[in-house]
């Protein structure tokens, strides 16, 4: 297997004298697709169990071979490489199959959230030009009401219930709308044996993930297969994974990278066992970790905290909890410690973007915690390179205690956002990734992010973006100006909070634009408070100044 070796970070870092033991400061990676690593992991452990779901359980060949018969599928569909293919599912084994089946077929994967409503769906298939979809029967309404605008020429349906239990179940408008198929039946097509496609794993792109970056604009980040797969490797190496001998709780969500690449793409290469959860419910988690050992878990800040907050937490074993990495948001001192001190498992906090496939740094594994820092997110992974800049320029480098931007530079940093060079030249200089996040560096090369330079509002662990919303608003005919801010509220974080001008002789009620934007956006993104106000702060061009608005709400609370 040919092996790459990227530029090593330069010995006099840092963070070297904080360097963990028995994780390698750079690694050989493979120079291979990223599928291969499910290939490889078949041929070690074919029957090792690969995906534990409710009640069914599908070894390591077993996957191999349908992720085979899928990519089969795919070209017999039309799929060629360089293709977009979306996939529009929840935590479930046909996310699996459909993608590591996809990227055997030579396609570049899309994944969409099932939380996403029709206005955010058609984007992004319309952008990223998928043509081929795999979706949830419960989800196809939506397919279907974006399918002439997206030009979308296949539609794959599977049931929730599928790989649930022996019996799988055929979607009932399967052979009723043209164009739309089966999942389980074009599993049957006879052949084990993935396409021959050429890939060039450096080059070619496996995924395009769609991200707000640094502006709230929704991109498709370009991570090539090398990118994955370097995440991947020197995640591993990181969590000190030991080969077939690990249980992954799956409860994050795997369209999303950190999901996708901690808790899907690192199991896999570790031929772990990965319990797969299609959401996140509390006594869920809990009998999973038991039932199963579980002893690697990734997730984020909320998930630890309600799971602490249980009444029945100790009814459950949870000492079979190796290490827990927690990520998206700042991770609170107190939960990470009572959460070691209940599970006997190591909490350590990381950070990553979607920009960086995603993850760049974590805290040593280090159950002694001697080299951990609270409120820091650690060090950066092995070959990865990270400096705190000055926010103006994005040039200067500032020492040790500065605070400026953190910038990012690795082999697992995006080749770029899709059909945006523009975009692409304001976070990418010389191979450096600019995250939009402010930081600074301590003495012992620990990182610490101490602010977000973009406008992003975070509710709960989720990350929403005002832009988005704001375009809703305006839909609304009342509507002449508005801007959104994140209102800070302890209990979730910051809930979004609209401010709007009506036009002239318009009327509109905060309960009637609530409901206006809860209708088109997912969930979590739902305004929770309107001010209505005849004028809002504007810039010299007529650029609403949201700063401006959020500083009145950050007064108001303190």
């Amino acid at each position: 297997m040919v092996k790459v070796v990227f530029p090593m970070v330069a010995e006099n870092k840092t963070w070297f004298s904080s360097w963990p033991p028995e994780v390698p400061k750079s690694i050989e990676y493979p120079q291979i697709p990223l599928h291969a690593i499910l290939t490889k992991t078949t041929k070690d452990n074919p029957k090792k169990t690969a995906l534990a779901y409710f009640e069914n359980e599908i070894n390591y060949a077993e996957l191999d071979s349908l992720s085979n018969q899928f990519a089969g599928a795919l070209v017999k569909l039309g799929v060629k490489k360089g293709d977009r293919v979306a996939v529009f599912l929840p935590n479930t084994p046909q996310f699996v199959i459909a993608y590591f089946g996809s990227l055997k077929a030579g396609a570049l994967l899309t994944a969409i959230s099932p939380l996403h409503k029709e206005r955010k769906v058609e984007y992004q298939l319309t952008d990223s030009e998928a043509e081929t979809i795999i979706a949830l029967d419960s989800l196809y309404p939506i397919v279907e009401k974006v399918w002439r605008k997206a030009k979308l020429k296949n539609a794959i349906i599977t049931t929730l219930e599928d790989y649930a239990s022996k019996t799988a179940i055929s979607p009932s408008l399967v052979g009723q709308k043209p164009n739309v198929y089966s999942f389980q039946e074009l599993l049957k097509e006879k052949g084990t044996k993935p396409p021959k496609v050429n890939i060039n794993p450096k080059e070619d792109l496996a995924a395009l993930q769609y991200t707000g970056g640094t502006t709230g604009t929704a991109k498709g980040a370009m991570l090539t297969h090398m990118n994955l797969v370097s995440n991947t490797v020197m995640f591993a190496a990181w969590i000190k994974g030991a080969v077939a001998q690990e249980t992954f709780l799956t409860t994050l969500p795997l369209f999303h990278i950190y999901g996708m690449t901690t808790s899907m793409n690192v199991p896999i290469l570790l031929a772990a066992k990965i319990v797969l959860l299609p959401r996140f419910e509390t006594m869920a988690a809990l009998e999973s970790i038991q039932r199963h050992r579980v002893t690697v878990f990734c997730g984020v800040p909320t998930m630890y905290s309600v799971l602490l907050a249980n009444p029945e937490l100790g009814k459950f074993d949870l000492t079979s909890i190796r290490v827990c990495i927690s990520g998206a948001s700042p991770l609170p001192p107190h939960v990470q410690k009572k959460f070691m001190g209940i599970s006997g498992g190591f909490l350590a906090e990381g950070y990553g973007l979607t920009e960086a496939s995603p993850v760049t740094h974590c805290n040593p594994v280090d159950k002694t915690m001697r080299t951990v820092r609270l409120g820091s997110i650690g060090l950066p992974l092995p070959d990865t390179d990270a400096k705190i800049v000055d926010v103006e320029t994005g040039v200067k480098t500032l020492e040790p205690g500065g605070t400026g931007e953190l910038a990012v530079k690795g082999p697992q940093v995006m080749k770029g956002y899709w059909k945006r060079r523009g975009e692409t030249a304001l976070v990418l200089h010389d191979g450096w990734l600019l995250t939009g996040d402010i930081a600074k560096m301590d003495q012992d090369g620990y990182f610490y992010i101490t602010d977000r330079k973009k406008d992003l509002i975070k509710y709960k662990d989720y990350s929403v973006y005002p832009r988005e919303l704001e375009d809703v608003i305006y839909e609304h005919s009342a509507v002449k100006l508005c801007a959104v801010v994140g209102k800070p509220s302890p209990p979730v974080g910051e809930i979004p909070k609209a401010f709007i001008v009506l036009k002239d002789r318009a009327k509109a009620t905060e309960a009637e634009v609530m409901a206006f934007v809860k209708e088109k956006v997912a969930p979590y993104k739902a305004i929770r408070e309107v001010e209505f106000r005849k004028q809002l702060p504007l810039s010299s061009v007529g650029k609403v100044l949201r700063r401006v608005l959020h500083d009145e709400e950050k007064r108001k609370a303190a």
